[in-house]
């Protein structure tokens, strides 16, 4: 996870689509950039709405600067990075997971950079369950898939049925590519 301070303080206008593709324009103090998993985000103050938001990079389009300058805030978290794991964690996703992992909570939270986004709970000393959602199954198949350990998924029986229809498409992948002479 990378927290990187702009050093700007002049504000910034620009196009945003929302989740649900509903596209606004924006107008925002940027505080930080913060990396999660395999996107950026842009935690800043929303000048319109008056109050913190955290937006995916990749969804911002048009950015100009507004030749506004302010003085930064003080955010209401610790850090960038937890206030963008407090903002996705409140977010509700037309998918929500219930999936045992068999690998304590402490290893899974050690072995990646930062926890996987959801709530991730102890069991027992080898095995701990994580909630987690997504508005996709394929990404949330592969986000639990990546996380390199033995798991169960309780629900939703859509996942459970994707995750057999990707590993099905894998296997398939893997037989056809075994078969092929190899090139030098």
């Amino acid at each position: 996870m990378l927290r990187r301070p702009l050093e700007s303080t002049q504000g910034l206008r620009f196009a945003y689509r929302a989740r649900d593709a509903t596209q606004s324009r924006r107008e925002a103090e940027p505080h930080r950039l913060v990396t999660l998993g395999r996107r950026w985000y842009l935690v800043a103050w929303d000048t319109r709405r008056e109050d913190w938001r955290s937006f995916r990079v990749d969804r911002i389009a048009e950015p100009v600067a507004t030749g506004v300058r302010f003085s930064p805030r003080e955010l209401p978290e610790a850090d960038a990075a937890a206030y963008v794991l407090k903002s996705l964690s409140g977010a509700v996703y037309r998918y929500r997971a219930r999936v045992t992992l068999h690998a304590p909570a402490g290893e899974i939270s050690a072995r990646h950079h930062h926890p996987p986004p959801g709530r991730l709970t102890p069991i027992d000393g080898r095995t701990c369950e994580l909630r987690t959602s997504d508005d996709h199954l394929d990404w949330l198949a592969m986000r639990i898939g990546m996380l390199g350990v033995a798991f169960e998924v309780h629900e939703p029986p859509e996942l459970i049925d994707r995750m057999r229809t990707l590993g099905e498409r894998f296997t398939q992948a893997a037989r056809k590519s075994e078969s092929r002479p190899a090139v030098s």
